[in-house]
């Protein structure tokens, strides 16, 4: 599970923000029904025809593996796969969906997918074509626009928090469950020779601006309100954007480094001893440490320490829709509803550790038999989904640069706050 892929699927999607020329979404849905789509059932007669398929490389580069069930259970059925470059991924969909020469099927980001959600783009999803609680709630709701579902979960990610277990062991200290506790903790390892307690990102960008938001919701705050009104200019903004200076202003963090590439040798190193990131990492650092068994004997894993309003964190991941103009909807719909299947989801898993959207998916030894995971489930559980909004990773880019004002003492976060309310005024929601 790849931190590049992830990091490269976001980035892309904030360089297509910037210039999109699909139709806009609306607001989502905020009173928490399972909304689902308004086209006609998919029934359960084998699939035929040809069926086009468009995904980002990564977790889709073993699709073809995963789906050869569904391949003996229609034997009538082509399907082909078109795996594009992240960096160039969205671009080219665009390019190809304006073009009215777009796949049938295409792959989406959960965390930066609102510019697609219309009626104009894609199909909504199928009425009983799957079971909307049947996903993490917020993987589900990051596809729904005015009470339509346009896109179903594929696979699910989220942050949580990864430390050295010995140094912890050694400092005699436990994963921090609060704010107030996080400091201490970070403290205590680099007591016992860690460089320093976290490693924070420094890339000052959309990342960090989403590690704002999702700070912001731990303390309290919204980051859009119920009638589409950007509600950035307040105390859980400041509190947010206070709490994350702190790492640096302590001396835990350092605003020099690591930069993303780095992270993962400076934790095995000691150079760092915590990251707040997400799971991909657990399949890497054996590789990172040369070492085969360091990361059971050596990495834990927490879900985040929580604000005042708790532990929250975003959803993100993986999403499928099928086209509005694909000449064979029946087909495409069958092939996302074999994907969506927990057995599915589970080879998949198997094939590339992408970790499952569907919630009893998680009930499978093959994963369950891994303890790190564990932390990133109960955190999956307790996640939002970023505003369904054309314009929120310019907001989420914004609040990245005024991160790094505020962690190097150029502003205040209250400042800082209604800087970026002003930007997002500014920018609107891209709503119709």
């Amino acid at each position: 599970m790849s931190h590049l892929t992830r990091r490269g699927a976001l980035r892309l999607a904030a360089g297509l923000a910037l210039g999109s020329t699909l139709p806009l979404a609306g607001c989502g849905r905020g009173d928490g029904t399972a909304a689902t789509g308004t086209a006609e059932p998919v029934d359960s007669s084998p699939a035929t025809g040809t069926v086009s398929v468009w995904a980002a490389q990564g977790d889709a580069d073993v699709l073809d593996k995963v789906i050869k069930p569904f391949k003996k259970a229609n034997p009538d059925v082509d399907v082909t796969f078109t795996l594009i470059p992240n960096a160039e991924y969205y671009t080219k969909l665009q390019a190809a969906i304006a073009a009215g020469k777009g796949p049938d099927v295409a792959q989406f980001f959960p965390e930066s997918q609102a510019q697609f959600l219309d009626a104009s783009t894609l199909k909504p999803v199928p009425d009983g074509l799957v079971d909307p609680d049947a996903f993490f709630t917020s993987l589900w709701d990051a596809g729904v626009v005015d009470d339509v579902a346009y896109t179903v979960p594929w696979y699910a990610y989220t942050y949580a928090l990864v430390y050295r277990s010995d140094l912890a062991a050694k400092a005699g200290v436990t994963a921090p469950a609060t704010w107030d506790a996080m400091t201490p903790f970070l403290k205590a390892l680099q007591g016992v020779g860690a460089g320093h307690g976290l490693g924070a990102d420094i890339g000052w960008d959309i990342f960090n601006g989403q590690d704002v938001a999702m700070y912001a919701w731990q303390a309290g705050g919204s980051l859009l309100s119920s009638g589409g009104r950007w509600t950035l200019d307040t105390r859980a903004m400041a509190d947010a954007l206070r709490y994350n200076a702190s790492f640096f202003t302590s001396g835990t963090a350092d605003t020099g480094g690591p930069t993303f590439l780095d992270a993962q040798p400076y934790f095995v190193s000691g150079k760092t001893a915590s990251m707040i990131t997400g799971p991909w990492v657990i399949g890497q650092l054996d590789t990172v440490a040369k070492k085969t068994g360091w990361t059971a004997s050596h990495v834990a894993t927490a879900p985040l320490p929580a604000g005042s309003s708790g532990s929250v964190s975003f959803s993100a991941g993986g999403s499928w829709g099928v086209l509005a103009d694909s000449g064979n909807a029946d087909a495409s719909w069958k092939l996302i509803r074999h994907l969506a299947r927990p057995s599915t989801q589970v080879a998949q898993f198997e094939a590339y550790s992408s970790l499952p959207a569907v919630i009893s998916a998680w009930d499978d030894s093959a994963i369950k038999e891994q303890p790190l995971l564990d932390a990133f489930f109960t955190q999956l559980k307790n996640t939002r989904a970023f505003p369904r909004v054309a314009t929120w990773q310019q907001v989420a880019t914004r609040i990245g640069k005024e991160v790094e004002a505020v962690a190097k003492g150029r502003e205040t976060p209250a400042k800082a706050a209604a800087n970026i309310q002003t930007y997002a005024e500014s920018v609107g929601t891209g709503s119709k």
